[in-house]
């Protein structure tokens, strides 16, 4: 589980991007492209390499009406998996 006063930053060269073709998102990294679905796109947008993993999983409780409780390990262990890919840092 990702520290609560951890930060997500999305390193330089990996961006959000909006495939316009197959009418989806994908988040584009070198050599890579992730395709997104709805709940990745949610967390990733609102990653801005200043807001702590506590604030982004309240914003995201609020935003959806879900349980904090529910959502932490779901968000935590996504940011995980894209961390340990590299495509994600988290300071």
């Amino acid at each position: 589980m990702i520290a609560q006063g951890a930060i997500p930053v999305i390193p330089r060269g990996v961006r959000l991007h909006r495939d316009a073709v197959r009418d989806r998102w994908v988040l584009l990294a070198p050599e890579k492209t992730i395709a997104l679905d709805e709940i990745g796109h949610a967390i990733l947008s609102r990653i801005d390499g200043r807001t702590d993993f506590t604030t982004l999983i309240d914003r995201l409780a609020a935003d959806y009406a879900a349980p904090r409780e529910q959502i932490a390990p779901d968000v935590s262990g996504f940011i995980e998996a894209l961390a340990e890919r590299r495509i994600l840092e988290v300071a």
